[in-house]
């Protein structure tokens, strides 16, 4: 099994932290394997019965794990993982609990409330620039045409019903368990638009009425594949002034593969690398800081900033993704200078290999390749919030 080196390493920092570690991610994202090739753990598979059976009673269970590593996959299929959950934090604060499970139990409320403070959460993103080298690939393209899920990456070639075969247990093991929304077909419909039109603009009308539901529906669609991480919504940053566009969000979906597939591209061009690559910088960037909170910056003179991080009582981060550093158009970042002095710009391309430091208009910008983009925001972003 291939050892995903940045994800075992975050994983052992988080447990100096916390006892308990909630492993989340999308459906194939690799939690499994992952825990599978955890070092001097004892894995228990909660999908077999007599695995269940052993946990009925979470205490005398756990005193026979003092002082271990333990692995809970699929605890989902526990009748109450957040009690076993809970007994592991609070009574045996030595016992090293590693659980895996259903995005929708992340999501779910009473899973939030009872671990509050007892556990730490690793997202586990599509694959990185670092596991492309665990994986032996250092091809860009296939990562971005593929896909970062494992399975679909590991393909040479594109496997057109997966996508299909994903989304439908998608929505049997994951939506209709917890959520119980109704309308399979438009909620699915709905994903697909997303898909075709992620990082674009979110205007819920415009769903709505291809969906043939209503815009509350539509917003509660988009709340849960938030919540599952199969979208990410990007708000606008804003301090209110009258130039900023302060309210529309724009949507990204998770992963360049199910984006080519929706959008029928096989291969990288001209027309659609611009918009995969900022996708890619995305996904780097949950991965390398484990943060949703990231936005975007427009204003009404049409000056834009692709990404924003901001931080807490401090200037925020600025980012621009562009396929090549020359195609920078400074505008849009010296527009957010003027309005955030102090803000710190960067352009993450995919043809850098060093980081330097360009200067626009006495302005720096630090150009970097996407592989040294995360330990660089990581450098900068002390206070994100």
């Amino acid at each position: 099994m291939i050892r995903r080196k940045y994800w075992l390493d975050l994983i052992g920092k988080a447990w100096a932290g916390r006892s308990v570690i909630w492993l989340s991610g999308v459906r194939r994202a690799g939690k499994t394997v992952l825990s599978r090739t955890l070092p001097r753990a004892e894995y228990f598979d909660c999908e077999l019965l007599r695995v269940r059976e052993m946990m009925k009673d979470p205490e005398v269970f756990l005193k026979r794990l003092r002082g271990k590593r333990v692995v809970f996959d699929e605890i989902h299929r526990l009748d109450n993982p957040s009690e076993l959950l809970k007994v592991a934090a609070d009574y045996f604060p030595d016992v090293k609990v590693f659980a895996t499970g259903s995005s929708t139990l992340g999501a779910s409320r009473k899973f939030r409330d009872v671990l509050t403070g007892r556990k730490t959460t690793v997202w586990l993103t599509p694959m990185t620039m670092s596991d492309l080298n665990d994986f032996k690939s250092r091809d860009l393209g296939h990562r971005i045409v593929h896909g970062g899920l494992p399975p679909f990456f590991l393909h040479d070639d594109i496997q057109e019903g997966s996508y299909q075969d994903w989304m439908d247990m998608y929505w049997t093991k994951d939506i209709e368990e917890l959520f119980r929304l109704q309308r399979r077909s438009a909620f699915q419909r709905f994903t697909e638009l997303l898909m075709k039109n992620s990082s674009g603009m979110f205007e819920s009308a415009y769903y709505a009425k291809r969906c043939e539901v209503s815009r509350t529906t539509i917003m509660e669609y988009l709340a849960v594949l938030e919540d599952t991480h199969v979208a990410h919504v990007l708000r606008p940053f804003n301090s209110r002034r009258a130039i900023e566009i302060v309210a529309a969000p724009k949507v990204y979906v998770f992963d360049t593969g199910f984006i080519c597939h929706s959008m029928g591209w096989d291969r990288i061009t001209s027309e659609n690398r611009g918009v995969l690559w900022e996708h890619l910088v995305l996904n780097e960037i949950h991965a390398g800081l484990q943060t949703r909170k990231v936005n975007y910056w427009r204003d009404k003179h049409g000056n834009e900033v692709d990404l924003v991080l901001p931080r807490r009582g401090r200037p925020p981060l600025a980012i621009e993704c562009k396929w090549s550093a020359d195609r920078l158009d400074p505008r849009g970042m010296l527009a957010f200078l003027r309005a955030y002095p102090g803000a710190e710009l960067f352009l993450a391309a995919s043809d850098l290999r060093e980081t330097e430091v360009r200067k626009y208009d006495g302005a720096a910008v630090t150009f970097t390749g996407i592989n040294q983009l995360p330990a660089l925001l990581r450098e900068k972003g002390k206070g994100f919030l």
